[in-house]
């Protein structure tokens, strides 16, 4: 019994301590308009700048810039260059609190989002963009689920158990 303790204890602290968090994932490091920002005028494109490269892929990195009334003023594709994400920007219209969310495929292939917030103190003229496709806003978490390797790893210190506690009787 006593062993069957141990075996179970130091397979529970290998399955624990062993999993740390996953830490490839592309970090946002800084944005122009910075987070906060408070501007006189609107910015003409938005830059995210990130800790590492960020894959290319049209159909998949998106950058939105919403503003007052859920009004749209991303204007055009988003370019990539290195580790930044540059999103061209309409004129804005109304003063307010603008935000710029964005969802981008990080350098190790799995999705990053967020969001950044900034204000506008003079109205400008300009007119919202129509609103993106019902597909671009979708925000889902990509990769693979996690339940998986949980279940995985607990099949394999169930087995590991069962063989410890076979192999490790003694022979009478």
């Amino acid at each position: 019994m006593r062993r069957a303790l141990v075996v179970t204890a130091l397979a529970v602290a290998a399955l624990l301590g062993g999993a740390g968090p996953a830490l490839a994932h592309n970090v946002l490091v800084g944005s122009d308009p910075a987070e906060g920002a408070r501007l006189e005028t609107g910015p003409r494109e938005v830059v995210l700048t990130f800790d590492q490269p960020v894959r290319a892929g049209e159909d998949y990195n998106t950058v939105t810039v919403v503003g007052p009334g859920e009004t749209y003023w991303t204007d055009g594709q988003v370019r990539i260059e290195g580790n930044s994400v540059v999103a061209p920007v309409r004129e804005l219209g109304p003063a307010g609190e603008y935000v710029i969310g964005y969802r981008v495929l990080s350098n190790d292939g799995h999705p990053v989002s967020g969001k950044v917030t900034f204000s506008v103190a003079q109205a400008g003229s300009g007119t919202p963009a129509p609103p993106p496709e019902a597909a671009s806003q979708e925000e889902g978490t990509g990769g693979m689920p996690v339940w998986p390797w949980i279940a995985g790893a607990a099949v394999l210190v169930v087995l590991g158990m069962v063989l410890a506690l076979r192999l490790g009787k003694p022979k009478k």
